[in-house]
């Protein structure tokens, strides 16, 4: 199904785009075949992309659901050289305690879940 619209509309690309250059003086042919350029690419394009991706996503957080890197404490990742305006000053505005390490560790153990 999306193989055979993708494919037409791919062979047909230079006539549409050669069709808007010719029609550049019927200004309303041209917006008419433009929109429809665009709404085809729209639908067989960008959404099964946009769906594919969400497949992605969704699929890696099932196979992996609360994986976190191990803690390393290189010298220059977490550097604190101002506080933060905001709590202790310590934890960015959007603190993941199980996913966000803090300059000298995670807060939590592996054990420790939050579901």
């Amino acid at each position: 199904m999306l193989g055979g619209h993708f494919g037409s509309l791919v062979r047909r690309m230079p006539q549409l785009t050669r069709g808007l250059a010719s029609s550049a003086n019927q200004p309303h042919a041209a917006h008419e075949a433009g929109m429809r350029m665009w709404r085809q690419l729209s639908i067989f394009v960008a959404l099964p992309a946009v769906g594919l991706c969400m497949l992605n996503a969704y699929l890696g957080i099932r196979d992996h659901p609360h994986a976190r890197p191990e803690f390393v404490p290189y010298e220059h990742m977490r550097i604190r050289s101002k506080r933060f305006p905001w709590g202790d000053g310590n934890k960015s505005l959007f603190h993941n305690p199980h996913m966000n390490a803090l300059p000298d560790g995670y807060e939590e153990g592996d054990d420790h879940h939050h579901h």
